[in-house]
């Protein structure tokens, strides 16, 4: 596998050699100091160019520059799942010696947002300056309106799971169960790391990092909520997820002097026991 020195020392060395390519920006988590390093980083990377259109969907211009990709993606030439048209071009790759580089060739002027990033290449030295705000990736802390909102999403989504079970209609019951009820679990565990740390700290993406960051005893209930496709063991990550929810909120709402609406979880809670037992 080629080293993160030599992976960047190409990325230069094709700008450098392009006279259309202006200035070269890396992103992600290699820009980010928070980040831990590993060999699986990918190389996120704008290349800001004078004209996009010699690089539109041109993939014999990738293979004569980085090689060959084992697997490639290209959004802007996709159906299925396109992105917005913003001008820029993206190529998401991955290089048979495990090398992943995340390419994006863009025409419009730098626009900083405040994450992580580091100016690797200015040929003209008029490159904006960039303003990384440390806390970027930090948790945000919450206010009533958004804590109680999150509190009776989790809680209500959670009826569609006990339906969904009680009929045995398994795709359903693990979209909500993984998708709508999970997100707001994470969200509340993300503001309770947040209350611990001074809201100093970062989760990372859905909670990637919480195995570090919680206690141990709520990262193994966490991991509890995660069921197969037994019905009966979907029951029991889904009243996992209301305990696991409740302990996190009831933290966070001492924390933060939130009030924490005990009678919503028992009112759910009452409705998950009544669907499990048949009504």
């Amino acid at each position: 596998m080629r080293t993160p020195e030599e992976m960047l020392d190409l990325i230069l060395k094709i700008a450098k050699e392009d006279e259309n390519i202006r200035a070269v920006l890396m992103v992600g988590s290699r820009a980010n100091p928070d980040c831990p390093k590993d060999p699986y980083q990918d190389f996120d990377v704008s290349y800001f160019v004078k004209s996009v259109e010699p690089y539109w969907d041109n993939m014999a211009w990738i293979e004569s520059k980085f090689g060959r990709p084992s697997l490639v993606q290209r959004p802007e030439s996709m159906e299925l799942i396109p992105p917005e048209k913003d001008g820029s071009y993206m190529y998401l790759m991955i290089f048979p010696d495990g090398n992943r580089i995340d390419l994006q060739i863009n025409q419009d002027p730098y626009v900083d947002d405040g994450e992580p990033a580091v100016l690797l290449l200015d040929k003209d030295g008029d490159f904006p300056e960039i303003a990384v705000k440390k806390d970027f990736w930090y948790v945000r802390k919450p206010d009533q309106k958004l804590f109680s909102d999150c509190c009776n999403e989790f809680h209500w989504c959670l009826n569609n799971v006990a339906k969904a079970i009680a009929r045995e209609e398994l795709p359903l019951a693990m979209e909500y169960l993984n998708r709508y009820v999970r997100d707001m679990l994470i969200l509340m565990l993300g503001w309770y790391v947040g209350a611990e740390h001074g809201f100093q700290a970062g989760v990372g993406k859905s909670g990637k990092y919480f195995k570090k960051l919680l206690p141990p005893d709520m990262y193994e209930s966490f991991v509890k909520t995660y069921s197969d496709g037994e019905f009966p063991h979907m029951w029991d990550a889904a009243f996992e997820m209301l305990d696991l929810f409740g302990e996190a909120a009831w933290a966070v709402a001492e924390r933060l002097g939130c009030l924490y609406d005990e009678d919503e979880e028992a009112g759910i809670r009452k409705y998950m026991e009544q669907v499990r037992e048949g009504l």
